[in-house]
């Protein structure tokens, strides 16, 4: 189970340096529960990541869950950041959540590759995509 963004901001500025939080990143990506294997399919893919992502939308009860991975660790831990934004959010809450604000606060984007900070609009694309099927 992936801690609330609130809880991950705090452990955020609690960082010390950077290494800090590439490591908070690589470990937070570890939280992600494991997906099932038959969802990695080109349609749950994620374009434009440098390494592969795959998300899903796991709805219950009204509420947006994900199940999601990614074949590299940074890049798993910016997707489970992506996912734990939006978990356990109704469709409506996900489409009012300030991915790019919140992201920006962190300043992660200063501090990635451009290959990485490429693939995360198409990750915060994917998880708004899913709330708006759903608030349809």
């Amino acid at each position: 189970m992936l801690p609330s963004f609130q809880h991950i901001e705090e452990e955020w500025e609690a960082a010390l340096d950077w290494d800090e939080r590439y490591a908070f990143l690589i470990g937070l990506g570890r939280q992600l529960p494991p997906m099932e294997p038959a969802l990695k399919t080109p349609a749950t893919r994620v374009p434009g990541c440098s390494a592969n992502v795959w998300v899903y939308p796991v709805p219950k009860d009204g509420q947006l869950g994900f199940q999601a991975d990614s074949d590299a660790a940074i890049t798993k831990g910016i997707v489970a950041l992506v996912v734990a934004m939006a978990d356990g959010k109704t469709p409506a809450e996900v489409l009012k959540t300030d991915f790019e604000g919140a992201i920006e606060r962190l300043g992660l984007r200063q501090h990635l590759s451009s290959n990485r900070t490429q693939g995360l609009p198409n990750m915060i694309s994917r998880v708004r995509e899913a709330a708006r099927r759903l608030a349809a």
